[in-house]
């Protein structure tokens, strides 16, 4: 097997999904920089926080963009029969280690969702079901957020999946979770942010 066209695959993959969307979006159009404002984060939920929803929903968009394509259109370039699943892990950590600011980024929760909706369509609009539930009770997109890489992590189990799909979601909604420790000590704080 020929492994050239699954490798540049792979880094178009991470390189797509280092592409800081609400970054860009907030310098190029407002000359405003999200990480400066907000919680700093360049994720969709700071960019809405700080641009607006127009903005914040393209970046939303343009996030989950990033997972589905790698996954349906990129890994077309190899043969290598785990090169979806691969491409969408370099997606995810390209949003969440960005080339492009010297590998800091997002928490990774819409790319994670992008990947996930292209390679666990049912477990994945589940948990997309269960972050809305909870997004709608506590207003907390963080709070929605790890609900949904819970949900997404067990519900892998349920759904005819292959062991290594399975095993890289655990292994995603972790680093998700892990991501949001921060978020997590101020919520059993009662400070954390509200959407609305």
């Amino acid at each position: 097997m020929n492994m050239g066209p699954s490798i540049v695959a792979v880094v178009l993959s991470y390189l797509l999904g280092s592409v800081p969307t609400g970054l860009w979006l907030g310098l190029r159009i407002r000359g405003v920089d999200i990480r400066e404002h907000g919680s700093r984060n360049i994720g969709a939920t700071n960019t809405l926080r700080v641009l607006g929803k127009g903005l914040g929903i393209t970046a939303l968009c343009c996030d989950m963009a990033k997972g589905v394509v790698p996954v349906l259109l990129l890994a077309r370039l190899g043969d290598w029969e785990h090169l979806p699943l691969a491409c969408g892990v370099a997606a995810i950590l390209g949003h969440s280690f960005s080339f492009f600011l010297r590998f800091r980024g997002g928490k990774g929760v819409a790319t994670s969702a992008g990947v996930f909706l292209a390679l666990a369509p049912l477990p994945t609009a589940i948990a997309i079901a269960v972050f809305a539930a909870v997004l709608g009770l506590t207003h907390m997109v963080s709070a929605g957020s790890m609900g949904a890489a819970v949900a997404l992590m067990a519900g892998v189990f349920f759904v005819d999946l292959s062991a290594p799909v399975r095993g890289v979601t655990v292994l995603v909604a972790l680093l998700v979770l892990f991501k949001h420790r921060s978020n997590l000590k101020r919520i059993l704080q009662g400070k954390e942010n509200r959407l609305w």
